[in-house]
């Protein structure tokens, strides 16, 4: 899927990233195939239930539009350096700065720098291809 955006800015660009991580959250776990369980399910009563620390997430499959702007947005993840590419996936999974700062080992401001200058690549990447 190919936008048609002409002008793109840093804020579209960094949107595009979180929608891509919310989709690639929302995706099906991946199983090998031809593997399955012999063991019984374990049906639980409900008091089991309610005691139990974590509920199961539901989540809705994302639909194939948004696969299709999760890959797009996969295929830019190429154009960053290694650094870059950890750097702008935490932001987009919404990473707070101090745990992208303990990864990186670098101050808060440094850190958003860093942030800015690969999600400006990207976007100045995106309006170069745009006007050929």
């Amino acid at each position: 899927m190919a936008d048609t955006k002409t002008n793109w800015t840093i804020e579209d660009v960094a949107n595009r990233f979180e929608e891509a991580a919310c989709t690639a959250r929302r995706l099906p776990p991946v199983r090998v195939q031809g593997y399955f369980t012999v063991w019984p399910m374990i049906v639980r009563t409900e008091w089991e239930r309610m005691s139990a620390d974590e509920r199961p997430k539901m989540h809705f499959q994302p639909s194939p539009v948004e696969v299709d702007a999760m890959l797009e947005v996969m295929h830019w993840v190429q154009w960053l350096e290694l650094d870059q590419r950890h750097l702008v996936w935490m932001r987009a999974k919404r990473y707070g700065w101090r745990d992208v700062c303990t990864r990186f080992a670098c101050d808060r401001t440094t850190a958003w720098r860093r942030w800015q200058k690969a999600i400006q690549a990207v976007a100045d990447r995106l309006n170069t291809v745009k006007k050929q």
